[in-house]
């Protein structure tokens, strides 16, 4: 009974501090004029809570559990999807903005302030304010508008979604590397040759498609293999085990990157694709577009 009483006392005061965060954020959102408020939903345990800040729609909710604040919240917009992977409190800013960016949520100008916290401390503890376009520590790239050009959001998050998944979870324990080129796929094939046979020839489309769930093991399973997968626009899986031939004739690029970091930048440099880089020696995750790195992703915390 006793340990009862505290569990509830604490989760009262957990509460209490969440309507604190809240109503400060809203208060510095209003102060300089932000389009939005991007939430971790997930350290809300208050459904009632949740479902009155939906009625604004200056709200965004971040969430690892999509299906629970559609079921039982009935949130149904401003919903941004992330995967069930532990990210740092700036890891999951960085993905919630990048997800916002190609979603069309938020746009090159606007600013947004984040509430974001741990499930360590299961309460917000933090209040950060994001300028996009200006700010550089979380957008590595400041021409946001390119990664949304020719791609269909629900693809690229769904790319970027596995892509988090296997920098944080290996393959069968053990780290990979990989590169996931994405749209423009005739210039990219043209640009490019097989390393290996290509497993994925012949197969129907629909049974290659990477938005598909049923197909994320067979990627994960493929993803030891050198070389880059190649992503039509619709999502269908055209190769994989592919060599990246386009030569990267830029000065600036960043040393100490690799090979793949190299070819993913010479690739987008030539074509109107997108890039997501896994460093196998590192779990970092970058994001390219028109050879310049949009965003790098550190590895998810455990």
């Amino acid at each position: 009974m006793a340990e009862q009483k505290v569990k509830i006392k604490k989760s009262k005061s957990m509460q209490a501090l969440n309507k604190i965060f809240l109503e400060s954020a809203a208060d510095i959102a209003s102060r300089i004029n932000a389009k939005r408020i991007f939430l971790y939903a997930d350290l809300i345990n208050d459904y009632k809570l949740l479902k009155e800040l939906s009625k604004k729609d200056e709200f965004v909710f971040i969430t690892k559990n999509e299906d629970t604040l559609h079921k039982h919240v009935g949130i149904e917009k401003n919903i941004i999807d992330i995967p069930s992977v532990e990210f740092s409190r700036i890891g999951l800013i960085k993905i919630a903005a990048m997800k916002g960016l190609s979603s069309g949520i938020v746009e090159d100008e606007d600013k947004i302030v984040f509430i974001t916290g741990t499930h360590k401390i299961g309460s917000f503890d933090s209040i950060i304010v994001v300028d996009i376009g200006k700010e550089f520590e979380i957008l590595a790239s400041s021409s946001v508008s390119d990664i949304a050009e020719n791609l269909k959001p629900e693809l690229f998050e769904a790319v970027l979604n596995l892509s988090l998944e296997l920098a944080s979870q290996g393959r069968e324990g053990k780290p990979v590397g990989t590169i996931f080129v994405i749209g423009d796929h005739e210039k990219v094939l043209q640009l490019s040759r097989q390393m290996i046979i290509n497993p994925f020839q012949g197969y129907p489309e629909e049974e290659r498609n990477i938005m598909d769930p049923a197909l994320r093991e067979t990627i994960k399973e493929f993803s030891a293999v050198d070389g880059a997968f190649v992503i039509r626009e619709d999502g269908v899986v055209m190769a994989a085990g592919r060599h990246l031939s386009a030569a990267l004739e830029k000065e600036d690029f960043p040393h100490g990157l690799g090979s793949r970091h190299v070819a993913a930048a010479g690739i987008t440099s030539v074509t109107d694709a997108a890039a997501i880089v896994i460093s196998e020696s590192t779990g970092e995750v970058r994001i390219f577009k028109k050879g310049n790195i949009f965003m790098e992703i550190e590895k998810p915390v455990k």
